[in-house]
Formats: C-alpha cells, structure tokens, sequence
C-alpha cells in the first residue's frame, strides 16, 4: 500500500479523540444542565444513555457502509452532521430539542469506530494491537483532559460553552480529514446489503463473541465510572465541576499508563496475556479501594484511586482485544468494527444508566465500585475463553 493512501497517526488519534472527548468533556456540567432546562438528573443523564444508544445503531450501519463505500466519504459524512449538531445544542433552549440534536452528535460515532478499521486496513494484526496502543496513549489525553476542560469551560463561561467548542473542534477536524485521510479500504465490497449480509459470518464466530464480550465489559466499568463518578462526587464528597474534572480524569490517567506499557510489551508477550492481566487489575483494584473506604478512608482520592485501576487493566486490555476483534476475518474488518463498538456502546449505555440511577443514595461510592469490579471480571472471563479458543485452533 503506498504511502499516500496512510494517513497520519495524529489524524486517526484525533478522529478517537473527539468521539470521547463528545461523550465526557460536559459530563460535569450535567447538574447545571438539569437547573438550566428545569428537568431531574436522571432525564439529563439521557444526554449520555440515549447517545450511546444512538453511536451504537449507528456504528452497525456505518461498518458495512465504510466496507462498501470506503472509510473516507463515511468519517467526512459523520464528521458534518456532528459539528451541524454541535451547533444546534448550543442554541438550544428548550430539553426536547436539546436532545434531537444531542442525538444527532452521535454521527462523530464513525470516528472511533472506522479509525481502528483503518489502522487494520494498513496494517497486520499484530502491528495493528501495537498501533491501536500508541493511539491509544496519546488518545488518552482527551477522557484525560476532557471533564478538566469541560469543568473550566463551565465555570467560566457556563455549561454552553462546552458545545461551543465541540462545534469548532468538529469543523476543524472535518477539514484535516478532508486533505489527510485517503481512502484504506482498496477492496470494497459488491453491495451494501450484501456486506450487510456478512454479520451472521461474524455472529457464528466463537472468538469474536469472545473479543466482544471482553471488550463490552471492560469498557463497560468506564462506562459505569463516567455515569455515576459525577454523582457521587457531587453527592457525597461536594465536588466543584472543576474538581470533579479533574477526579473523573483519573480513570484516563491509569488508561494512558496501561496503554504505554502494551505499546512496550506487545512484542515480548502474547496479547492474550495482557489482556487478562489488564481484567486482573480492573476487577481487583475497585475492590481494594471498597476494602479502604470500609476502614473508615471516606474521601473521593480513595474513590478515584479505584477507577486508576480499572482505567489501567483497559490499557492493558483495549488494544489487544480490538485488533484481534478485527482479525477474526481481515475482509470484514468494518463491519467487525462495526459491531463490536455497537455492542459496547449499549452495554456502555446500560452500565451508565444503572450506575446513574443505583449510585446517588449514601452508599453511592460502594456501589460504584462494585459495578466496575464486576463488569472487569466478566471481562476477565472471557479474556480467559480467548485464550482457550486461540489455544484450540
């Protein structure tokens, strides 16, 4: 493949940015949204369930779609309707229509989900987990920064100026995209339906349910972090939107560690491996910081302690379980994309509604904790059924 048709790792790390930086960056500006259209915490919390209910339908249609059409008309599509969106929040000043347009954000969804298809268009599998950990240590920067960001923006400016800047940043990166990201997918398939018709060839496949599941349910205690760390925070230990930035950026902390260490051992061990040694640290380390808050150490470092863990055991997990996801067949690496971030995103959905509507009463942070422990070692089991299925091939 010639070099022109590579585009540059800072465009596709941009691309995965801003879909995350769209989900958190107003995250702790959610009690100040719920005063502003003069609705409860948990219709406001629709702005982060019922988006991801919409990246998820979303991510299923664009993978067959890129596969068929190209990666690039797909991403530069997603890309308009999102910075078009973003505007229509800003302006918004009724919750309904407040929401159409929040709903239509979701079209940034062709970022994260074709940016790893992309990375396995150029690549082999095992160059692709390496690759997938690189951009995933830089990518980090944005769940890192995002809520600090949003926090400051918020108190500043007020909860607004968040949707501002998501318009901007949309149109800035529909323009690099535009010169930078040339068309990967030199094999498209003959039809839409008929690259529609491949996801019964992949939902028969044992190991790409195995990937899924590891990967919904590690991805699900961030999930349950991001919908329920403002809540408590606010609820239990009187976090300010700007300190609640700054805390809810601890799980991105440990994201961006866990990501350094795979990009160092992915040659010496087998991605297997680091990605049961990531569930390990991401279904133990919570319950560390429950035993710590048991002893009587109630404060929120303890609490966000817990979520570096789990941020690290996805570092560990994420890049691995992503490449091998799309390799199970390197011919429908869309669409696998595809549907396996749809799977995430509404088990993300889920964990974020429980998490929102379970952690808001006095044992808040305990419940929290729980749920992340618990969604890690699900995914630690089927880190080990992996393992079984490749050992059995």
């Amino acid at each position: 493949m010639s070099s022109m048709q590579k585009p540059s790792m800072l465009t596709l790390v941009l691309l995965t940015g801003l879909s995350v930086l769209s989900l958190n960056m107003f995250l702790p500006s959610l009690a100040q949204m719920a005063t502003g259209f003069g609705v409860n915490y948990a219709l406001i919390s629709l702005a982060v369930g019922g988006y991801l209910a919409v990246s998820a339908v979303l991510q299923i249609i664009m993978g067959p779609l890129s596969d068929r059409y190209g990666r690039r008309p797909v991403v530069l599509i997603g890309l308009g309707l999102f910075t078009l969106a973003s505007v229509g929040c800003y302006f918004a000043t009724d919750f309904r229509v407040f929401m159409v347009f929040r709903m239509l954000q979701a079209g940034i969804a062709a970022g994260m989900a074709l940016s790893r298809a992309v990375v396995r268009d150029v690549a082999p599998a095992s160059e692709a987990a390496r690759l997938l950990g690189v951009m995933g240590t830089a990518m980090a920067l944005a769940p890192l920064l995002g809520p600090m960001l949003g926090g400051l923006l918020d108190e500043l400016f007020g909860w607004r100026a968040n949707f501002a800047a998501f318009a901007i940043m949309g149109a800035l990166l529909l323009v690099i995209c535009w010169y930078d990201l040339q068309e990967t997918n030199l094999e498209p398939s003959a039809s839409f339906t008929a690259q529609f018709r491949t996801y019964p060839d992949l939902a028969k496949s044992k190991l790409f349910w195995a990937y899924s599941v590891c990967l919904v349910f590690s991805v699900g205690g961030f999930f349950a972090f991001l919908g329920g760390a403002a809540l408590v925070g606010e609820g239990l230990f009187g976090l300010t939107p700007a300190q609640l930035g700054i805390g809810m950026g601890s799980i991105s902390g440990g994201f961006m560690l866990g990501n350094i260490v795979t990009g160092r051992m992915s040659g010496r061990y087998r991605p297997v491996s680091l990605m049961i040694a990531g569930r390990l640290f991401a279904s133990f380390g919570p319950l560390l910081a429950i035993a710590v808050l048991a002893l009587g150490w109630f404060n929120p470092y303890v609490l966000f302690g817990g979520a570096i863990f789990v941020g690290l055991g996805n570092g560990l997990t994420l890049p691995s379980a992503n490449a091998g996801v799309m390799s199970v067949n390197p011919r429908l690496a869309g669409s696998a994309s595809g549907l396996s971030g749809a799977l995430t995103v509404l088990g993300g959905a889920v964990a974020t509604a429980l998490t929102g509507a379970l952690a808001g009463g006095p044992s808040g942070a305990y419940v929290l904790l729980g749920f992340m422990s618990l969604t890690s070692f699900v995914g630690l089991i089927a880190a080990l059924w992996v393992r079984q299925l490749e050992a059995a091939q």
